[in-house]
C-alpha cells in the first residue's frame, strides 16, 4: 500500500528548490519522466491501430483551442445576436439596399511600395477605386467620399516607405477600424500566382468568435459584393488566428468530387487590430468602443478578443 500511495503524492515544485544544482537535477528527472510516459502512450496506440482498434484522433493542444473563457463570446445563431445585426451600421449592406463602392488612398506622398499595396486592394477589392490624397485631411477626404456616395474608405499608412497600418472607415455614420499591417507579400513575388479576373469573390470569414470579431467581420465583408459569381471560384479569405488577421486571396479548382486544389493570387498579408472607434474617423472627440491595450490586455498568452 505505501508504494501505491507514492503515486498519490504530486510532484515536487521546482521553483522551491533553492539549490541550483539539485533543482536542474530534478528538472532533468521530471522531464525524463514525461518522455517515459510520452514514448508509452504512443506504443500503445500504434499497437491499438495494429490490432484493427479504432483509436480517436489526437488533438494537440494549441494556444488556440485552449484560449481562456470570454464572456463576449457569442453563437452568430443567437437570436439577440441577429436582432442586434438586423439594425446595426451593416444592415443595409445585407439587406441588400446599397452595393460597396470602395475607396482607397494613402498618406501624403506615398512611395513606390504603398502604392502597389493600395494597386493590389484594389485588384482585391472589385469594386473599389485607388486616388492619391492630394494632402487633404482625413476629414475633407470623408466627407468628400460621402458626397460621392462611397460606402467604405479604405487608407493605407505607410512607415519607413512600406505599408504598416490601415483605416477601415464604414461610411456614413462608421464604424472605423485601425489595424497594423505585417507580412506583405505582393502579387509579383508569389510563384505560380493565378491571374485575378473580374469575377465577384466568394467571402470566407473564419474563427471570428466575440462580439467584437463579428463586428470586424461584418466590416470586411461590407467591402465585397454581396452575390460572388461561383463561376469565377475566387475566394478572399479572412482567418483569425491569436487576433491576428491572415488575409489570402486564391482560385479553386476542383480535381475529383472531394478534392480541390488552390492557385493564389494575392496579395498576401497580416492585420491586427488595434482600434475601432462607433463613428467615422475622429482622432479628438471621437468614441471608442475598443482600444488595444497591450500592458493591460495581454495578461496571458491564451487571451484572445476576436
Amino acid at each position: 500500500m505505501a508504494g501505491d500511495d507514492n503515486y498519490l503524492i504530486p510532484a515536487r515544485n521546482i521553483s522551491e528548490i533553492k539549490n541550483k544544482q539539485h533543482r536542474n537535477e530534478e528538472y532533468l528527472k521530471q522531464k525524463r519522466e514525461k518522455q517515459k510516459l510520452k514514448i508509452a502512450k504512443r506504443k500503445a496506440i500504434r499497437k491499438a491501430i495494429a490490432a484493427g482498434k479504432d483509436v480517436p484522433k489526437q488533438i494537440p493542444k494549441t494556444l488556440e483551442n485552449t484560449r481562456e473563457p470570454d464572456e463576449t463570446m457569442v453563437d452568430p445563431d443567437d437570436q439577440e445576436i441577429q436582432v442586434d445585426q438586423s439594425i446595426d451600421e451593416f444592415s443595409s449592406y445585407y439587406n441588400r439596399e446599397e452595393s460597396p463602392k470602395v475607396l482607397i488612398t494613402c498618406s501624403e506622398n506615398p512611395h513606390s511600395w504603398t502604392i502597389r499595396f493600395c494597386r493590389e486592394l484594389k485588384e482585391l477589392i472589385q469594386d473599389s477605386i485607388f486616388l492619391y490624397r492630394k494632402r487633404a485631411s482625413l476629414k475633407h477626404l470623408v466627407e468628400d467620399a460621402k458626397r460621392r456616395e462611397f460606402t467604405n474608405v479604405v487608407v493605407v499608412t505607410e512607415d519607413r516607405r512600406h505599408p504598416t497600418g490601415m483605416l477601415v472607415i464604414h461610411l456614413p455614420e462608421g464604424p472605423t477600424a485601425f489595424f497594423r499591417v505585417s507580412s506583405v507579400k505582393y502579387c509579383k513575388n508569389i510563384k505560380n500566382r493565378a491571374e485575378c479576373t473580374s469575377h465577384k469573390p466568394e467571402i470566407v470569414m473564419n474563427n471570428f468568435r466575440t462580439r467584437l470579431g463579428l463586428s470586424i467581420g461584418r466590416l470586411f465583408t461590407s467591402l465585397f459584393q454581396y452575390n460572388p459569381d461561383f463561376h469565377g471560384r475566387r475566394v478572399v479569405t479572412f482567418h483569425n488566428q491569436r487576433d491576428y488577421i491572415f488575409v489570402r486571396h486564391h482560385r479553386y479548382e476542383f480535381k475529383n468530387a472531394t478534392k480541390a486544389a488552390l492557385q493564389e493570387i494575392g496579395p498576401r498579408f497580416t492585420l491586427r487590430l488595434r482600434s475601432l472607434q462607433k463613428n467615422t474617423f475622429d482622432s479628438k472627440f471621437g468614441e471608442y468602443e475598443w482600444v488595444l491595450k497591450r500592458h493591460e490586455m495581454e495578461t496571458s498568452r491564451r487571451r484572445f478578443f476576436l
